[in-house]
């Protein structure tokens, strides 16, 4: 089975950029399952039904998200519907939505690291212990949108599961890594995707607001880059009855 993991969407230029690119990378490889992060979809923060069923329509499967997914209140409906968008499993007990789902036989999970975040959540590698023991049927091929701050926290993220899950793959930092890799018991992994937004830009960011961010330290409104944009993914390959990956590439695509 070939699973299409993409990066970070940020605002309308990577909406443009995923509708432009997705439906190409899909054919070309033949993907079967297609998973997109959500977190930044609308206007560079949160994501909202709008901007969720555009990325549907451009042909993901599922949604993840992340720290911003509260920040348009019109999606808490939607995080309680049927439409296949998660949030963070380990958010305390309580809050809207689910942490997980199963499409197309593949069990989808979004996790949210602790280090250099400011909200207190519950332990990730506690709180996906705790899924892996309760589901009784859980399917061989399990992926987790791990989506963290700390390049040490994933790494270890990801030798915590190995061997339990099919791929960890981090979300968040909007950059890129070059350590796509096979750990020794079967589970791919990358400590970051990298987004799918502009590239003359700050992590997605307009590049002047997020300066004047860093020069005064006073609030200042940040709104998405424009020009070209790129889009950032991995392709993983898994074997459909061990649930073991066997292969990982990048997949990068920029519009002109």
């Amino acid at each position: 089975m070939l699973i299409l993991v993409v990066g970070d969407v940020i605002g309308k230029p990577g909406r443009q950029a995923l509708a432009k690119f997705l439906p190409e990378i899909k054919q070309e490889h033949g993907v079967d399952l297609t998973v997109v992060n959500a977190e930044n979809v609308a206007g560079g923060i949160g994501v909202t039904p709008e901007t969720a069923e555009e990325l549907l329509k451009a042909g993901a499967d599922v949604l993840t998200s992340g720290n911003h997914v509260w920040a348009h209140k019109v999606i808490l409906p939607c995080l309680d519907s049927e439409m296949p968008l998660i949030r963070p499993l380990n958010y305390p007990p309580g809050v809207p939505g689910r942490g997980y789902l199963v499409k197309k036989g593949v069990l989808v999970v979004n996790l949210i690291g602790r280090t250099f975040f400011t909200s207190n959540y519950d332990c990730p590698f506690r709180t996906m212990d705790e899924l892996l023991a309760k589901l009784a049927d859980k399917p061989s091929i399990i992926f987790v949108d791990f989506h963290a701050e700390a390049t040490s926290e994933k790494v270890a993220m990801g030798r915590y599961l190995d061997g339990r899950v099919s791929a960890v793959l981090g979300t968040h930092t909007h950059v890129g890594t070059i350590d796509a890799q096979l750990l020794p018991k079967g589970t791919a992994y990358v400590t970051d995707i990298g987004m799918t937004g502009p590239i003359d830009s700050i992590i997605g960011d307009n590049p002047e607001n997020v300066l004047q961010r860093f020069l005064t330290q006073l609030p200042h409104r940040l709104s998405a880059g424009s020009g070209k944009s790129i889009v950032n993914a991995i392709l993983v390959r898994v074997n459909d009855t061990t649930g073991r990956a066997t292969g990982i590439e990048r997949i990068q695509r920029e519009t002109e």
